[in-house]
């Protein structure tokens, strides 16, 4: 109990702190011509990006720090630019717009579409979509087609089921259709996209706003996503998997210099968007390794992340450390290019909020994480903890529980935030606060997923990946060297290396990943590569007529999220 003599500062001294950490990432889906090819960033708009700014906005002592990657705000903006002049370049919103779509063909690939989405979650709630739903997904496999009515009427609901809580709560045009449930007319469709567009447009400046109330740190990604680890060096895989086999080229061309382009594009276009340049960065999966952290602190960036395994990994190869080391608390790497601070993710608890607790009500939730934070928190004076870092998706976890998550992060905020003994705050004001790091002689390459990078290289098809990657950028150097390229050519030809780059590829190739996506990913792959030859003058090589990775498995919430930590049997 505190004497009468301990001063407020004392008591402060004593909270545990703790940082939420939430990145929002897609990888490029629009390809040379303009169209998307998937619509996943505007949906992830209308319904997470949405919610999870609402939530920050009316919990006032909420704190949180949230990082954007440069491709995905790119793609924010080019669709608010669609929803502002009507003219849609993604098939999915023309379809809305009109109310369905001409040809056979068309309509079944429009109704498999319709259909993605999580069913016990989005589907079930409402039970007028739930009718359409298995009527859509009959017609996708060839059954009875939908009715012009039924076929509009699933547009609309689709997309009522993929606007956030928040949204369907507060926003009367939406309650009314819902309400309605069926007999969309023309009308219905036009608020529909007029309500996604608002949203859209919204994005960036209500983080923007939330980060100049100090309720949120914004921080940044590698422009587009890469593992830069990989892009240095291919072999740094090896330092926590020595036997992992590696591609055919002996290293990606240029990487290094690619690692720093992507860096120091990424907060240039981080501050053109929310007015000042980003003190932190999540590297592209909390993927890092000493000279990564070198181009990071080179880059300006003053602290960065990454998974609990890969400190457990980097202190048993520091020389001289004794014991293992607090995951919660910072550390400093001495770098060629100066000082930087990391952080290290807490994999139990992350994973709590992104595998464990949906099924749970949000009562039961918190308490079992009140209760840990609790128990760390005794714990701090012998272990040294000052913060624990949460760090995860936030995206794809939200449409596993019940209402998008609406009561888990409003008890989130509310009781983490006036708990007598944590205190919410962002990742550059705990730093402010915070004693002298601890230094981390050596970084072991890695990653928050296993705290290796197997999931990005090692597997064939991966490697396959790695290997076309490698060609196209041979080729583009080659072609930057000469004198042939306009400017534009040139710019052209940049933009489509960095979509090259991204790390969503690399994920999603191996067989054991799910057919769908694995599919639609390594199309895209592959169309991205040929849009860079096409920016080049170069003709494509005939292994790009060929598919670099086909699904086989069946993994955990669909493929799109992964524990930290593997299964027992894996």
């Amino acid at each position: 109990m505190d004497s009468k003599c301990t001063t407020q500062a004392e008591r402060s001294n004593r909270l545990l702190d703790v940082a939420l950490c939430w990145h929002m990432h897609q990888p490029s889906y629009r390809t040379v011509d303009g169209e998307y090819r998937q619509p996943w960033v505007y949906l992830h708009a209308i319904k997470d990006y949405a919610d999870m700014a609402w939530h920050l906005e009316n919990v006032e002592m909420a704190r949180a720090t949230v990082s954007f990657a440069p491709v995905l705000l790119d793609q924010l903006d080019d669709y608010a630019a669609q929803f502002a002049s009507g003219i849609f370049r993604d098939g999915l919103l023309r379809a809305l717009q009109r109310g369905g779509v001409d040809g056979e063909s068309e309509r079944r690939q429009l109704c498999y579409a319709l259909c993605r989405a999580n069913y016990e979650r989005m589907v079930r709630r409402f039970p007028a979509y739930e009718r359409l739903f298995h009527e859509a997904e009959t017609a996708a496999w060839g059954g009875t087609p939908l009715s012009d009515k039924d076929l509009a009427d699933t547009l609309v609901w689709y997309h009522l089921v993929w606007f956030g809580e928040a949204t369907r709560r507060n926003d009367e045009r939406i309650k009314s259709l819902i309400e309605k449930a069926g007999g969309f007319s023309e009308g219905d469709r036009q608020t529909v996209l007029a309500v996604a567009g608002e949203l859209v447009a919204g994005v960036t400046a209500r983080y923007r706003a939330l980060a100049a109330s100090g309720r949120v740190e914004l921080s940044a990604s590698p422009y587009s996503h890469p593992i830069l680890p990989l892009l240095i060096d291919f072999a740094s895989a090896r330092e926590a998997r020595p036997e992992m086999r590696l591609p055919a080229s002996p290293r990606y061309p240029g990487g290094r210099e690619r690692a720093g382009a992507q860096l120091l594009s990424a907060r240039a276009a981080h501050a053109a968007r929310f007015g000042a340049e980003p003190r932190g960065c999540w590297p592209s999966e909390g993927a890092i390794s000493h000279e990564s952290m070198t181009a990071l602190a080179a880059a300006g960036f003053s602290w960065a992340a990454s998974g609990q395994a890969v400190l457990a990994n980097s202190v048993r190869a520091s020389a001289g450390d004794a014991g293992a080391r607090s995951v919660h608390a910072p550390y400093v790497v001495h770098t060629d290019a100066g000082p930087i601070a990391c952080l290290f993710r807490d994999d139990d608890l992350s994973d709590r909020i992104g595998f464990i607790y949906a099924p749970l009500s949000a009562d039961d939730a918190l308490r079992d994480l009140c209760y840990a934070l609790g128990a760390i928190a005794d714990g701090a004076s012998q272990t040294g903890a000052s913060v624990v870092t949460i760090i995860l998706d936030g995206e794809n976890a939200w449409e596993h529980y019940p209402c998008n998550a609406f009561d888990f992060m409003q008890d989130l905020y509310t009781r983490l935030g006036s708990h007598e003994r944590l205190r919410l705050t962002t990742v550059s004001a705990h730093l402010k606060r915070a004693q002298a790091p601890q230094t981390l002689e050596r970084v072991v390459a890695g990653s928050w997923v296993y705290g290796t990078l197997e999931t990005w290289i090692g597997d064939e098809d991966k490697n396959r990946g790695w290997d076309l990657l490698c060609a196209a950028k041979l080729a583009f150097d080659e072609s930057m060297r000469g004198a042939t390229l306009s400017e534009a050519q040139r710019a052209r030809a940049e933009h489509a290396l960095r979509q090259c780059e991204s790390s969503d590829w690399f994920w999603w190739f191996g067989g054991y990943n799910p057919p769908a996506p694995v599919r639609d990913f390594e199309r895209l792959f592959r169309a991205h590569l040929r849009d860079l030859y096409a920016a080049l003058g170069v003709p494509p090589p005939a292994a790009l007529d060929l598919p670099v990775s086909i699904g086989t498995g069946a993994d955990v919430y669909d493929g799109a999220m992964r524990r930290a930590t593997k299964a027992p049997h894996a």
